[in-house]
């Protein structure tokens, strides 16, 4: 009894943690309506997720300082919320959400050079899947190539080619505390997005921040109170259950975007897209589902 409410907890964890990521597009966008760039609001939100972290976990900045593959997981997961939090603003929600979870195909290609895991022929089918999906969400109208049109089609591919780099740099550095990879995090997401967001202010092409008034300002400290309790969800939730368990139910992160936008006006759902999106989330599916080893593991260990 005490197993099963450990484990519907961790769900109900990972759970939450889908949800806040699921709906950020929203507060997002009502920032940028105030005049905020994304990626100024990105740089504030992780500068108060930083300092909120920090306060709780003091000595992960020792650690982070002396360990310089932590900066690299810092610039790969600053490149991801860059790519996220922009496209979503500015993009089709649906589809720029479906295009980040190309993530496992990405996964696929990166842990081959940096973790020496060669593809399997299952991989390389579910990587076929996969890009077959892509192409049929970025040709909506089947009239011409399957290529990202906009920019917020290229910020969500090149978003979950950075989640990827990311995950498999936490699996390199699974010896560093996970205080420290947080806060990493964290610290990446703030100095990515006002870095890349001051070379546009110099190029014309980012608008200098505003200042935020009251409301704008309370709504970005409770997005980044949202993300704070989001990451230590995920730590919670990802701590207690096989590793498919985990990437299964952060799938649920497709069906609360794909929701609030439908209902807010923020998406629209054509057939091409769904069946696109159909492909792309059974390849993170199938992907995410337990090998034989990992049954036969879990079956010794029960």
């Amino acid at each position: 009894m005490v197993d099963a409410r450990m484990q519907a907890g961790a769900v109900a964890a990972l759970v939450v943690n889908a949800f806040v990521w699921g709906i950020s597009w929203w507060p997002f966008r009502a920032l940028h309506d105030q005049g905020m760039h994304p990626l100024w609001s990105t740089a504030l939100v992780y500068l108060a997720a930083f300092t909120g972290f920090l306060l709780l976990r003091p000595r992960a900045l020792p650690e982070l300082l002396r360990t310089p593959a932590l900066w690299l997981l810092a610039v790969a997961a600053g490149m991801t919320n860059v790519g996220f939090n922009w496209a979503v603003t500015i993009g089709d929600v649906v589809r720029v959400v479906l295009l980040f979870y190309l993530m496992p195909a990405w996964s696929l290609l990166i842990a081959w050079p940096v973790l020496g895991e060669r593809p399997t022929s299952g991989g390389l089918l579910r990587l076929l899947l996969a890009l077959a999906g892509v192409a049929i969400v970025l040709d909506p109208a089947g009239s011409g190539l399957p290529w990202p049109r906009t920019l917020a089609e290229w910020l969500a591919l090149a978003g979950g080619f950075s989640f990827a780099l990311t995950n498999v740099l936490l699996r390199r550095l699974d010896t560093v505390t996970s205080g420290s990879r947080v806060l990493a995090m964290f610290g990446g997401g703030m100095l990515m997005a006002g870095a890349v967001a001051a070379v546009g202010g110099l190029y014309g092409t980012v608008p200098r921040a505003p200042m935020l008034g009251a409301g704008g300002a309370m709504l970005a400290l409770v997005l980044a109170a949202g993300f704070l309790a989001a990451n230590l969800a995920l730590q919670y939730g990802a701590s207690r259950l096989p590793a498919h368990v985990t990437a299964l139910v952060m799938l649920s992160e497709v069906l609360f975007a794909s929701l609030s936008s439908v209902a807010l006006g923020a998406a629209e759902l054509g057939g091409r897209t769904l069946a696109g999106g159909a492909l792309i989330v059974a390849a993170a599916a199938w992907s995410a589902w337990p090998r034989k080893a990992d049954r036969s593991a879990a079956q010794s260990g029960a």
